[in-house]
């Protein structure tokens, strides 16, 4: 059968050096005793070195063309070839509810849907590693005080610890990416809730961080009109003269418990 050609409309960069492949595919031995889904295997090119791994696999691939090439190269794979589309999957079903490990060489288009996915279902997947952007395994793995620190890295390293392992360069790719790509790992952490309203949380994060040159006591604004919380005497406390890009996951958790707090006494 003729080689897959990648289709843009999915974003589909083939890798195309077998080490690279290989180095990827060996990042899952972190957590060596639990079944793998691949998301996006395309040709195989990660498959070959996780098919011969002593533990379950399963791919879940949505172009008809690389199911039908991993269906014919890859006939040990047949029953576990799953052709569907990742973001629409109840994860929950794909092992019988036993945990498993996440990894693929991802398309740059929907990696950061897959990993908030991926925190929809933190519990069943305790490691996810894997290849995406450059750009967006900075932002990731980035600590408070970094310019690429943002809402990725605060929702993710809320439940997860997050290791940036190794850049990949573009030749290695068909057709060649116009940036970089990295691989990261991200190992689930020890906690089991946060400690505040967990959805607050979410919107704390993400409001915050639309204006990021603003100070939180300027771009926390419209999340306070929303819930009613216009002039909120915590406005006053220090944190508030910080950018979110200086704030820990505690400190983000706290201010959501301020903001739990005040509503609370205005009930």
């Amino acid at each position: 059968m003729k080689p897959v050609k990648p289709k843009k409309f999915l974003g589909q960069h083939f890798l195309t050096d077998l080490k690279t492949a290989k180095d990827i595919a060996d990042t899952v031995d972190h957590l060596p005793d639990l079944p793998v889904l691949e998301v996006g295997p395309g040709m195989g090119v990660m498959t070959q070195f996780l098919i011969e791994k002593p533990r379950p696999l399963k791919v879940v691939e949505i172009d008809f063309e690389s199911v039908a090439y991993l269906r014919q190269n890859y006939p040990a794979l047949e029953e576990n070839i799953i052709e569907d589309d990742f973001l629409k999957m109840h994860l929950d079903r794909t092992f019988g509810g036993r945990p498993f490990v996440l990894t693929g060489n991802y398309p740059y288009n929907i990696s950061s849907q897959i990993f908030f996915k991926m925190l929809d279902y933190r519990n069943l997947i305790p490691l996810c590693t894997g290849m995406i952007q450059k750009e967006v395994a900075e932002r990731i793995a980035a600590r408070p005080g970094s310019k690429t620190y943002g809402i990725l890295s605060v929702l993710i390293q809320a439940w997860y610890h997050v290791d940036y392992l190794f850049t990949v360069h573009e030749h290695v790719f068909n057709p060649p990416p116009k940036v970089k790509s990295a691989v990261i790992r991200m190992v689930r952490n020890e906690v089991q809730e946060l400690g505040c309203d967990e959805a607050l949380f979410r919107r704390v994060v993400k409001t915050t961080f639309n204006q990021r040159r603003k100070t939180l006591r300027n771009n926390i604004k419209p999340l306070l009109g929303e819930l009613g919380l216009e002039g909120a005497p915590f406005l006053q406390d220090d944190l508030f003269n910080k950018r979110p890009e200086q704030l820990s996951v505690q400190q983000f958790i706290e201010l959501t418990n301020m903001l739990t707090a005040e509503k609370g006494k205005r009930e």
